[in-house]
């Protein structure tokens, strides 16, 4: 029989719906009832595409025995991380407190008020790996509720009284300059493998933010071994197993050092972060490698994670058919069936073997250039790209054939707010209409369907939008409405993204602490309100707000945008300086704060082919501290960049300035690009 999860729209909820636990969403009924019983409460986040989350599933939560155990001592409450991210940073960081350690699947024991007394994260079923089995651990718990009061309230009060304090920071009384910059560019210098590209050994993440820094650092003629590093990470993924080289996207990390065994789940952020990563590494280099690499993952995530009304999917999975990677693997044999008499250069391409390289099969990976290769063979490089492009087709078409891992199709407006913003400035930057067709699909689809009643909401399903957002959901959309009106000049969604700044001033920001929490003034009372001031494997909602804040300020003129920006730069510039893996995004905003920006705008109708030829000489390169405004002619625009710009002598107008302190207007592209770059 179905528990309460069943009318969900959460896909993770819903995997649990026929387990014997007596779940619960998380709401007041659960509270409530734990309160009344006096019993306490058993708090179980994951997320769909998780690995171990589905282990822990099979092995207990479908156990009768162990359900028994469950429902017998607590109230069980599950929760997709991905819906309520305020539940899942405010007892991630109660678990770390307790363990040193954190992840998913997580499991946390809390009294009827919420307050954590215990946590894990995977345990098993019997005792392993120096963990307790699950049933023995629920059964301890459990009696030391009924025992040992005292003692757990003694714990619930220390870690309480310390919860929240990491984003508690005094605030600075210095602006932060471009040594912090200098500062970071050393550690992440450091600290990189240049053997393989990245930072760190195994398992490795792909960090996209931190390669931005890299990239703008390089863009300043900082240092030439910054694109060094970055064109070694790019290439190094792009070649790995941690590619997708057969439908484009890159999953989620590579298990080893060499980015050649993936964790198979494809996450949209990570896809919205390399596919812009790529696309400026394009714009900066020229390499035509960047620009297939930006332009599959897109198309892929048109293809595969988009829904009817424009909406983004959220994740595959790694499993199919119970077996981690089981979806992505071949035999040489599978190979030769779908190709024949090209298998061979094909395989050989992609290092396939007869022993695999992932338990007895093959990941395709690509160990060296296609020039190489041919040279090799001795075949013509024309005739191996083309048996290449034909087999990547072919395999692809066999492929649809299996059984698919599990489609996470919940909508997270955050991580669509993300995507946005990569679609729009591919659309401008590569000159694909259908990026920007898509881009405007979504946006559309954000404001109208996710924003209701004027509150922006963070997720939708099966035509169900719900949960108050939070303050990554109004920077990441407003961010993606900002990029979306520099691609298109459209007002409205300028217009847009300052109105959804202006209410995330309203609900999120707090002068006591001098920035943003996570959650809304109108949120639910937590045992702590969460504020997270790191960018992890994506951007905090905070730096993503003052990223967002500093050009709307330059766009509008409103000053009061800069001020509250310039105030969390100022309180964590020695934490950005010091641990740039965890503030990618915090350095990029703090790149625009101390540059002088450009202010770049483009008078001239859209369709006209030399207004499209000033635009891609702004766009078509990598120009990260500028922000980029148009009409088609001049007239009364509402916006100070605006204001007296129109066309010499008919023809489209390009005008560069900083400090609203203009050059010469310019005409063609070749005196365009000299401005920008002086």
């Amino acid at each position: 029989m179905p528990n309460r999860l069943a009318s969900e729209t959460s896909p993770y909820l819903l995997q649990h719906a026929n387990n014997p636990v007596d779940w619960y969403p998380w709401g007041e009924e659960a509270l409530q009832r734990s309160k009344d019983e006096d019993k306490p409460i058993l708090l179980s986040i994951g997320y769909s595409a998780c690995h171990w989350c589905h282990v822990m599933e099979r092995e207990s939560f479908e156990d009768e025995s162990t359900a028994l155990l469950m429902n017998e001592h607590f109230i069980s409450i599950k929760v997709d991380r991905e819906e309520r991210p305020d539940l899942d940073a405010v007892y991630m960081e109660a678990v770390q407190m307790l363990t040193g350690s954190g992840g998913w699947p997580m499991t946390v024991f809390l009294t009827p008020e919420g307050k954590p007394f215990y946590g894990g994260t995977y345990f098993p079923p019997v005792d392993r790996f120096n963990m307790p089995g699950f049933p023995r651990l629920l059964e301890s718990v459990a009696r030391s509720y009924r025992e040992s009061r005292s003692e757990i309230e003694r714990v619930t009060n220390q870690i309480t009284e310390q919860l929240g304090r990491t984003g508690q920071m005094p605030k600075g009384d210095t602006p932060p300059t471009v040594e912090t910059l200098h500062q970071a560019y050393t550690v992440l210098a450091t600290n990189f493998d240049y053997q393989n590209g990245g930072h760190g050994t195994s398992p490795k993440f792909p960090q996209a933010m931190n390669q931005e820094v890299l990239l703008r650092y390089y863009r300043h003629g900082y240092n030439d071994r910054a694109l060094e590093m970055v064109d070694l990470t790019l290439e190094k993924m792009a070649r790995g197993g941690i590619y997708d080289q057969i439908a484009g996207g890159f999953a989620r990390y590579s298990t080893d050092a060499y980015w050649l065994v993936p964790h198979f789940e494809k996450m949209l952020y990570d896809n919205a972060l390399l596919s812009r990563l790529y696309l400026h590494a394009h714009q900066a280099t020229g390499r035509g490698m960047y620009r297939r690499i930006a332009e599959e993952t897109l198309d892929y995530i048109l293809r595969e994670m988009t829904g009817p009304e424009g909406g983004f999917y959220s994740a595959t999975d790694a499993d199919s058919e119970g077996e981690e990677g089981k979806f992505f693997v071949w035999t040489p044999a599978e190979i030769e069936s779908v190709l024949g008499a090209e298998a061979g250069i094909f395989g050989g391409f992609f290092g396939v073997t007869q022993a695999g390289n992932f338990e007895g099969r093959n990941i395709l990976n690509i160990k060296q250039k296609a020039s190489d290769y041919a040279q090799q063979q001795g075949v013509g490089l024309e005739r191996l790209i083309d048996v290449i492009n034909r087999g990547k087709k072919a395999l692809l078409e066999e492929r649809e054939k299996r059984i698919h891992p599990l489609l996470d199709d919940k909508v997270l407006a955050s991580w669509n707010g993300m995507m946005l913003r990569s679609f729009a400035e591919a659309g401008a930057a590569l000159d694909r209409q259908d990026y920007l067709e898509a881009a405007i699909k979504n946006a559309s689809f954000l404001l109208e369907t996710m924003r209701p009643a004027g509150r922006l909401l963070r997720t939708y399903r099966a035509g169900q939008a719900k949960l108050p957002g939070f303050l990554e959901v109004y920077s990441f959309v407003a961010d993606g409405l900002l990029a979306l009106y520099e691609a298109t000049f459209d007002q409205r969604w300028l217009t847009a993204s300052v109105d959804l700044a202006d209410h995330m001033i309203q609900l999120f920001w707090d002068d006591g602490v001098g920035g943003f929490y996570d959650t809304g003034n109108d949120h639910e009372q937590l045992v702590v309100r969460p504020r997270d001031v790191l960018d992890n494997a994506q951007p905090c909602g905070s730096s993503v707000a003052t990223d967002v804040l500093l050009k709307l300020a330059v766009i509008t003129g409103n000053e009061e945008y800069r001020v509250k920006a310039a105030t969390p730069l100022r309180t964590l510039k020695e934490l950005i300086g010091r641990a740039p893996a965890g503030t990618g995004h915090w350095l990029a905003a703090l790149d625009f704060y101390v540059s002088t920006p450009k202010e770049v705008v483009i008078i001239g109708p859209h369709e006209d082919t030399n207004t499209a030829a000033l635009l891609q000489t702004v766009n078509g390169n990598f120009h990260p501290n500028k922000v980029l405004v148009g009409a088609d002619k001049e007239g009364e625009h509402g916006l100070p960049l605006l204001e007296s710009r129109g066309m010499i002598d008919g023809k489209p107008t390009a005008y560069v300035c900083q400090n609203y302190a203009c050059q010469l207007p310019v005409t063609t592209p070749e005196e365009l690009a000299k401005q920008l770059e002086t």
